[in-house]
C-alpha cells in the first residue's frame, strides 16, 4: 500500500464515520435511537461482570464504528451481541486518571489523579470494585501497564489484582508494558480458580492490554498484514479479545454477562500534529469505543448516538444491579446509567493538564454537547462533530454565542491543579542548598498555547523514536533543538540527559539533568534521581547522596540508592534502613531486592541472603535486562563462601562475570574461593581474565593485590612491573 492510498483509504474511513452520524442525527437506521432505545433492563440476578479495557484505541479505526481498513471479527461478533454506542468520550487522554474515572464515576478533578505519574488514588474516592465487593461479587483485575500498579491505589478494592509487569531499568513509562496474552492467561487463572473455589459469589474482572499503545511493536502475522502499526497491534489487540470471550464460553460465563468493552483514550496518529495523545483535545483523542452486551445479549445489535461519557460506566452497572452509585452524597454525581440517559444534551467535560505539567504550556479543556465541541485554551475553537468529524473547520466566530457559553460552563468546573511531586520543606532546602530552587525559573505572563506548539511536538517525537532506536547522538542533536526553542521545559532537559547519558557523555548529562532541576518549579525527581546515579557511578559519593535524598520523597528508586551508597561507605545500619523502605516499594523492581542481599551479607546473614536471592532470581525468571541483577550473582557467591560452601561459591562468581565481565571484584573472589580449594591454576588463571579482559590501572592493581594476599608474591611484582611498562605514572600503581 502506498502513502497516498493510505492517506486516500484513512479519508474514506473518516467518510464512512461522518455517514454513520449523519444517520444517527436524522434517525436513518431503525436500531438507531438518540437515547438508549427503551427503558432500563432489569436485571433479575447478580450477572457475572467483566469490564475490558483496550488502550489507547480510537473508536473511529474499528469496523464497527465505519472503519474498513483493518479485520476485528472478535469485537465484530461481539458488537452483534451487544449495544454500541456511536459517541462516546474519556475525561482525559492519559491511563491512569482515565480508568480511575471509569471505575469511580468521577472527572479527574474530582478524584485528583492528574497524571500517570506523581498521583495516588485518594482512600476518599470511591470505586466500583470497592462496591461489587461488598455487595457479594468476587473482584478481579488483571493490567498490561506499569502506569496501573497496585501501588497507584487503583487496586482498593480488588481481591486479587495482578500487575506483573516486567520493570526494565532505563525504559520509559509507556514501555513498561505486557503482551495482551500474557495478561489474559493470568486472568483465566483467576476466572478459573474462582469457579472451582467460589462459585456462588458473581466475578467482577477488570482486563486491560494495551496494545496498541506506544511503542508500537506488532508480531507476526499481524506486521506484514497492515502498514500501520497501529491498525497492526488493534488487529493483535482484536485476537486477544477473541481468546477472551472464547475463555469466557468455555467456564459458561459470556452468555450471562454483563460486558463492557471500552477504550480510556485513543490516539492523535498525526490528524492534528500530535501523534500519540497526552497534549491536544481533539476528537480523534477524546472519542473512544464503547460496546456494552447485556445479559443474555439483550438489545444486541442495536445502537445509541447520544454522546455519553466513561463515567457513565460506573453508574450504569450499579444502576442495573440497584446498587447506590456512591457511599456519600457530598461527591459530585457526573454520570448517569447509559440506559437512562436523558432527553436533552449534557456537557461533556475533558481536559489535558499534562501540557502544563510536563512543558510548562497552557492547560486545555474541551466540552462536547450535542454536535459541539468547545476546546478552551489561548485560542479557544469550536467545531460541528456531526458536520466536520475530522475538526477541519473551526466555526468559532459563526458561532460566538455557543461558543461563549460552553466557555462559561468551563469555567464554573474548580479545576485548580495540585501539582505533582510535592517538594516538602526539607527537600526544597536541600534543592537551596545545592542552588537549584533558588534558580527556578517560572514563564511569566500567559503560558504557551499547545497548539502554537506543534512543531517542538514534532521534535520531541523525532527525538524520542531516535532515542527508543538507539541513535544516541541524533536524540541529543535533536533535544538540544528543543531546548533552545523552549529553554525552560523541564522535560526536554530531562530526556537530554538520558540521551548524554546513554551516548556516553556523563558531564553533559549531569549539565542536562542540573538544568532540568533549576527550571522545575516543584523540583525534578526523576532529574535527581538520574543525577544520583550518574554521581554513584562516578565515585563522587556525597554529590549522589544529596540528589538521592532530593530524589527519595517522590522516586522509590532513591531509597535503593541510598542504601547502595551506605554500603560503600561501610554503614550497614544506614543502609538497613534504607533498603526496608525500598524493597517495600519497590513496585516490581528487581534491584532492591539485590541490595537487600548485598545487606544481609554484611549483617553475616547468610541464609537469609541466599532465600532472598533465590526469591530475586525466580522473580526475574528469563527476562533479558540483565543489569537489574547485576551483582546479584556475586552477593549470592560471598554468602556462599562465608558458609563454606566454595564450589557453589566460585560457580556463583562465574555467573557474576558472565553477567558482567566488567566488573572487577567477582574475579578477584573468584581467584580467592579457587585458591581455598587448593586450585591455584585455576586462581591464577582467573586473574589473568581479569586483566585480559579488563586492561586497565585499577584491575591490575587488584590483581596485584590478590596476587599478594595468596602470598604468590612473585607473580605479584612480575605483573606489577608489566603493568607499569603498559600504564607508566598511573596512581593506582604506585603502592598497591
Amino acid at each position: 500500500m502506498t502513502v497516498s492510498q493510505s492517506a486516500e483509504q484513512h479519508r474514506c474511513g473518516l467518510a464512512a464515520l461522518f455517514l454513520a452520524l449523519c444517520m444517527a442525527a436524522c434517525g436513518g437506521n431503525e436500531n438507531n435511537s438518540p437515547g438508549t432505545g427503551g427503558s432500563s433492563p432489569n436485571l433479575t440476578e447478580r450477572p457475572p461482570i467483566i469490564l475490558i479495557s483496550i488502550d489507547t484505541l480510537r473508536s473511529d479505526r474499528l469496523p464497527a464504528y465505519g472503519y474498513e481498513q483493518i479485520e476485528t471479527p472478535a469485537i465484530d461478533a461481539f458488537r452483534e451481541d451487544a449495544v454500541l454506542f456511536e459517541r462516546a468520550y474519556t475525561h482525559m487522554a492519559l491511563t491512569l486518571p482515565s480508568h480511575t474515572s471509569i471505575l469511580s464515576g468521577e472527572w479527574p478533578v474530582d478524584h485528583g489523579v492528574r497524571d500517570n505519574i506523581g498521583y495516588r488514588v485518594g482512600e476518599q474516592v470511591p470505586m466500583l470494585q470497592e462496591i461489587l465487593r461488598r455487595n457479594g461479587y468476587a473482584t478481579y483485575g488483571a493490567v498490561s501497564a506499569f502506569v496501573l500498579r497496585a501501588t497507584t491505589g487503583i487496586s482498593r478494592g480488588f481481591d486479587q489484582y495482578d500487575d506483573g509487569i516486567q520493570v526494565t531499568s532505563g525504559t520509559d513509562l509507556g514501555g513498561l508494558q505486557r503482551s495482551g496474552l500474557e495478561t489474559l492467561s493470568h486472568a483465566s487463572d483467576m476466572l478459573e480458580r474462582h469457579q472451582a473455589q467460589s462459585p456462588d459469589a458473581p466475578p467482577f474482572l477488570f482486563f486491560h492490554i494495551y496494545e496498541p499503545h506506544t511503542p508500537n511493536d506488532p508480531p507476526e502475522p499481524f506486521r506484514s498484514r497492515y502498514e500501520s502499526p497501529y491498525d497492526a497491534e488493534i488487529a493483535e489487540a482484536d485476537m486477544v479479545m477473541g481468546r477472551l470471550f472464547d475463555e469466557l464460553r468455555r467456564l459458561d460465563l459470556y452468555d450471562e454477562a454483563l460486558i463492557v468493552l471500552l477504550s480510556d483514550h485513543g490516539e492523535g496518529l498525526m490528524d492534528h500534529g500530535e501523534y500519540e495523545h497526552e497534549v491536544l483535545l481533539y476528537r480523534e483523542v477524546i472519542q473512544v469505543p464503547l460496546i456494552v452486551k447485556l445479559p443474555g445479549a439483550e438489545r444486541a445489535g442495536t445502537s445509541v448516538s447520544m454522546p455519553v461519557q466513561l463515567v457513565d460506566v460506573a453508574p450504569t452497572v450499579l444502576g442495573l444491579l440497584g446498587l447506590p452509585e456512591q457511599p456519600s452524597a457530598e461527591r459530585p454525581r457526573r454520570g448517569t446509567s447509559l440506559f437512562e440517559l436523558p432527553d436533552e444534551p449534557r456537557q461533556i467535560f475533558s481536559e489535558s493538564v499534562y501540557p502544563r505539567i510536563h512543558f510548562g504550556w497552557s492547560d486545555l479543556t474541551s466540552i462536547v454537547e450535542g454536535p459541539f465541541h468547545f476546546i478552551g485554551g489561548p485560542s479557544p475553537e469550536l467545531y460541528d462533530l456531526l458536520k466536520d468529524p475530522a475538526e477541519r473547520n473551526n466555526i468559532i466566530q459563526a458561532e460566538r454565542a455557543v461558543a461563549r457559553r460552553l466557555a462559561g460552563v468551563v469555567e464554573a468546573i474548580d479545576r485548580e491543579l495540585q501539582p505533582p511531586e510535592q517538594v516538602d520543606e526539607a527537600t526544597r532546602a536541600r534543592m537551596e542548598s545545592l542552588g537549584y530552587v533558588g534558580g527556578v525559573s517560572n514563564r511569566s505572563g500567559p503560558l504557551p498555547d499547545p497548539k502554537s506548539k506543534i512543531g517542538v511536538l514534532e521534535d520531541l517525537g523525532a527525538a524520542a523514536a531516535a532515542l527508543s532506536r538507539g541513535d544516541h547522538r541524533e536524540a541529543v542533536r535533536r533535544y538540544r533543538a528543543v531546548v533552545v526553542e523552549d529553554p525552560e521545559m523541564t522535560y526536554a532537559w530531562e530526556q537530554l540527559g538520558k540521551s548524554e547519558r546513554r551516548a556516553g557523555n556523563s558531564e553533559g548529562a549531569i549539565e542536562a539533568y542540573q538544568r532540568a532541576l533549576s527550571v522545575s518549579p516543584t523540583g525534578s525527581g526523576p532529574a535527581a534521581l538520574s543525577l544520583a546515579e550518574i554521581f554513584l557511578d562516578l565515585g563522587r559519593l556525597d554529590e549522589a547522596r544529596e540528589h538521592a535524598e532530593i530524589a527519595a520523597p517522590t522516586q522509590d528508586a532513591a531509597l535503593d540508592l541510598l542504601a547502595q551508597i551506605a554500603l560503600i561507605e561501610g554503614d550497614v545500619a544506614g543502609a538497613r534502613r534504607a533498603v526496608d523502605v525500598a524493597v517495600d516499594r519497590r513496585s516490581g523492581r528487581i534491584e532492591p531486592l539485590v541490595t537487600e542481599v548485598a545487606v544481609l551479607v554484611r549483617e553475616g546473614r547468610h541464609e537469609d541472603a541466599l532465600a532472598t536471592a533465590l526469591e530475586a532470581e525466580r522473580e526475574f525468571g528469563e527476562r533479558d535486562d540483565l543489569e537489574a541483577i547485576e551483582g546479584l550473582a556475586f552477593e549470592r557467591g560471598r554468602a556462599l563462601a562465608e558458609l563454606r560452601r566454595l564450589p557453589e561459591a566460585a560457580e556463583a562468581f562465574r555467573e557474576e562475570i558472565g553477567r558482567n565481565p566488567g566488573e572487577i571484584a567477582p574475579y578477584t573472589f573468584l581467584a580467592l574461593a579457587l585458591a581455598l580449594q587448593g586450585d591455584s591454576t585455576g586462581a591464577s588463571r582467573a586473574l589473568q581474565n581479569l586483566v585480559t579482559t579488563n586492561p586497565t590501572p585499577p584491575a591490575y592493581a587488584e590483581a596485584v593485590r590478590t596476587l599478594r594476599a595468596l602470598g604468590d608474591s612473585a607473580s605479584a611484582d612480575a605483573l606489577l612491573q608489566s603493568a607499569r611498562r603498559r600504564f607508566p605514572g598511573a596512581a593506582e600503581l604506585r603502592a598497591p
